[in-house]
């Protein structure tokens, strides 16, 4: 019930929920949760992997009239943990091999938890100070795990998408407009995101891959030379580290050379494959990643966080700023001076949640060492994945090794219309989930491994139910 006018201004004389809810009632349904996400985690292992329903169902079970009255919240958290989170990927399952999974842990959960329980904002310093310090800890924490330069900054989003969107925009403001380069093999949203900051067709070079799947240097050399030759100007290339269909990674030294010899923007889309560098082996692989200007990763990835977190990391200092920055009258008291932040003068986002306490939370109480062992874990399962397809080769061939985590593979005899078959036949199934996808013109089948809670028997047996007679 709301208090009214007369309501005492002692504050623990009005109910401590802003809709009225009792403090016994809050503990009492917050604990609920708890024990149901705890529960889920201890069975999850027996879950569907993957579950998609059907529409009209789903909308009459979940959907209906406005409620205008109360409805039990008993019975509503019931709904959500038995019919809205079952129909869902649970991409945090060890066997969810498909696109690239989100196992999160536990103490990212508590942290963001936290946050949207205290209602965290973290724009401007004087709003938020203590979430702004968290963030720049946590984006200074990341770029030292990822050997990038001490100068770097960052900001977080919510995933590759708008990461990359994001170092876009500050790569057009500190060069000025021009062409941006990328091959067939990068992410699909990020010809979008050229096109919607305005870059025209003849400014969105998209080359071709080499046999390795990788950006060629000889040829980003050539493309460049035609344009300069053309008048147009050369601003970008955009290089990926981890791809997310075969996991390989550009020529990250040379097409650093190469954008320092022209004055250009390196851009380096590591949306799940960045975070291999905080291993030796990883950082063998993703040799050149320090020379970027900017380097994009999603933690909800292989750094363990839930849903959504993405991280911009620019090593120009102040460029963020001189590309996002506004100051307008009604925000002149909480400006920040002398070393504060205001995080939404780093990005479009204005209005923004601390998305930086689960990271926090994290690297605490787990440290650091956690996330190298569990990183190295998932290569170290590709690896494995890899060398029992080849130990198979009447049934199995390999198409791409094992990269950061992924490897693509062909059943023998298999087309793209069976591969899929037997990838749709396997999510139905509930045991497992990989993706099929297209190297080119050719089919493959494609597992990625960077879940640390997979077990090399989650592997076989997921390969034999692949193998098995349509």
């Amino acid at each position: 019930m709301m208090p009214d006018d007369s309501t005492p201004t002692d504050p623990f004389a009005i109910p401590p929920d802003t809709m009225g809810m009792t403090a016994d009632q809050m503990r009492r349904l917050g604990h609920r949760v708890v024990d149901m996400v705890v529960n889920r985690f201890e069975r999850r292992n027996a879950e569907s992997v993957i579950t998609t329903g059907d529409a009209v169902d789903l909308t009459a079970r979940l959907g209906g009239d406005l409620p205008e009255a109360p409805v039990d919240p008993d019975a509503t958290l019931d709904l959500m943990a038995q019919v809205v989170m079952q129909n869902m990927q649970h991409g945090d399952h060890p066997r969810y091999f498909a696109r690239v999974p989100g196992p999160a842990s536990f103490a990212a959960i508590l942290g963001d938890w936290m946050g949207t329980g205290f209602n965290a904002i973290c724009a401007s310093w004087g709003g938020g100070s203590g979430p702004a310090v968290v963030e720049t800890t946590v984006c200074a924490w990341i770029a030292q795990m990822l050997g990038l330069p001490d100068r770097t900054e960052g900001v977080l989003l919510s995933g590759g998408s708008l990461g990359n969107f994001t170092g876009f925009c500050v790569a057009r403001s500190e060069i000025g407009r021009g062409v941006a380069y990328l091959t067939d093999q990068t992410h699909s949203s990020l010809p979008r995101n050229l096109r919607q900051m305005g870059l025209s067709g003849d400014e969105i070079r998209i080359l071709p891959s080499d046999d390795a799947l990788r950006m060629s240097a000889d040829t980003l050399r050539n493309a460049i030379a035609d344009d300069i030759a053309a008048g147009r100007r050369p601003m970008m290339v955009v290089a990926t580290a981890g791809s997310t269909n075969t996991g390989a990674t550009d020529p990250l030294d040379a097409i650093a050379d190469i954008c320092t010899e022209h004055g250009m923007w390196m851009h380096v889309d590591g949306a799940y494959g960045a975070p291999a560098a905080i291993t030796d082996q990883g950082r063998a692989v993703l040799r050149g990643m320090e020379r970027a200007d900017s380097v994009v990763l999603d933690p909800h990835k292989w750094f363990f966080q839930p849903y959504d977190l993405g991280l911009c990391l620019v090593t120009r200092p102040g460029a963020l700023e001189r590309c996002f920055s506004m100051n307008p009258e009604y925000l002149r008291d909480v400006q920040a001076t002398g070393g504060q932040v205001n995080y939404g003068n780093r990005s479009l986002e204005l209005s923004r949640r601390s998305r930086a306490l689960k990271l926090w939370m994290s690297l605490r109480t787990y440290g650091a060492q956690a996330f190298r062992d569990a990183v190295a874990r998932g290569i170290e399962l590709a690896e494995f994945t890899e060398a029992h397809l080849r130990s198979q080769p009447d049934t199995w061939e390999v198409i791409t090794p094992a990269q950061l985590g992924v490897v693509c593979f062909a059943h023998r005899g298999s087309d793209a219309a069976d591969h899929a078959a037997r990838a749709a036949r396997l999510s139905e199934s509930g045991f497992a989930t990989l993706s099929s996808t297209m190297l080119k013109d050719r089919s493959a089948l494609r597992l990625c491994t960077i879940n640390p809670l997979t077990t090399r028997e989650d592997i076989l047996q997921t390969l034999d139910r692949l193998a098995a007679p349509l």
